[in-house]
């Protein structure tokens, strides 16, 4: 996944993205399901395109409502491999129905798939396919829940912006509106051997070459802010071999064009975003693993703390849990990208979900189609 930067403008860039938001979906069912789910095919059109989704409905009763799958950042082939299996059970056996579907240019969804689709445009996307539900009056879609892991803690508050019928949200692993590579990399070099002084010198460092790419810096000067960086296994394995001088101009050219949090020095990838947070008044499950080395969660529900009432916010916070959910020794990214991981789920993730969306009230939380 994590290519030579010097392979082409973009590359270096996409790196921070997708280290910081690599989510692995589970394939298989919960052990103790309560009934056999039974799905169909339904396709809905964004953008002149087809998006290939599975429906999964009760044999005979009518669902409390449809919790819509978001899905994190990378490809998917979420239909044929009947992807998030466990939590789909889970949301069935609390009487909801779910509807996922594949990104464009993936599995049998037509189009081009788009590794930078913009989160704005990936809430489109989420509205298309809540329109196609409603207009061919599926039942359940009278009650819109959403589910999303990791980047899709920016694309569900950017649905509920700019729908009124959204009653309530499920987020796992979700983000704040800051960049979260320097955390990824910090905890990850501790995690490789590194004390946490070297670990933070080494996230220092970093920060300090991206602001220096962002005011259009020169490469001697990067290589001067980054002699630990540079030299630093856990980002020569990030950047497979480090960055290069065609790298650093490449990275400099994307850098530039973005906003930087003027307190931070971090990326910002949506502004603001206290304020559109502070906007929801549905109930929130929140979901976190305390191994969590991809977002700093802890920054995150402390996020959510701060907007949320007590009242609104349910917090999961699971031990020994990594950013995908799954236990985990380290939580770091390596023992997850190196295939070191049994995918057990955590304790009380799947149950937590299912007792949170049992207890819903859905005929006070049935919302308007005011749009």
């Amino acid at each position: 996944m994590l290519v030579n930067p010097s392979l082409n403008r973009v590359t270096f860039f996409r790196l921070f993205y997708a280290a910081c938001f690599l989510v692995f979906a589970p394939l298989c069912f919960s052990s103790d399901a309560k009934h056999a789910m039974s799905s169909s095919i339904v396709n809905f059109s964004f953008e002149e395109e087809t998006l290939n989704g599975v429906l999964t409905l009760p044999g005979s009763n009518t669902p409390k409502g449809i919790v819509l799958i978001v899905h994190g950042y990378g490809k998917t082939n979420a239909v044929a491999g009947n992807w998030y299996g466990d939590v789909r059970q889970a949301i069935y056996n609390a009487g909801f129905a779910t509807y996922m579907w594949d990104k464009m240019g993936c599995g049998n969804s037509t189009g081009e798939f788009d590794i930078d689709q913009p989160v704005a445009n990936s809430a489109d996307e989420v509205a298309a396919a809540i329109d196609m539900l409603k207009a061919k009056q599926i039942p359940g879609a009278d009650t819109i829940g959403l589910w999303g892991i990791s980047r899709a803690g920016w694309i569900n508050p950017l649905v509920m912006e700019q729908r009124a019928d959204i009653a309530f949200w499920i987020s796992v692993s979700g983000v704040d509106g800051l960049e979260n590579f320097g955390y990824l990399l910090e905890q990850n070099t501790i995690v490789e051997g590194k004390s946490p002084q070297a670990a933070k010198q080494i996230s220092d460092e970093w920060l300090a070459g991206t602001l220096i790419a962002h005011k259009g810096g020169s490469y001697g000067d990067y290589k001067s802010a980054t002699p630990h960086l540079e030299s630093s296994n856990t980002w020569m394995r990030f950047t497979d071999g480090g960055i290069g001088r065609f790298g650093y101009f490449s990275y400099r050219s994307d850098y530039q064009e973005i906003d930087i949090d003027p307190t931070t020095g971090l990326r910002v990838y949506i502004k603001e975003f206290d304020v559109l947070l502070a906007k929801i008044d549905v109930p929130v499950l929140a979901v976190f693993g305390e191994k969590d080395l991809n977002v700093d969660w802890r920054k995150t529900k402390a996020l959510y703390e701060r907007v949320f009432s007590d009242e609104q916010l349910t917090t999961l916070v699971l031990p020994n849990c990594n950013h995908n959910i799954f236990k985990a020794k380290t939580g770091g990214y390596f023992e997850f990208q190196d295939n070191q991981m049994p995918y057990v789920r955590c304790e009380g993730f799947l149950e937590g979900m299912q007792s949170w969306l049992s207890a819903i009230d859905t005929v006070s939380l049935e919302k308007s189609d005011n749009l």
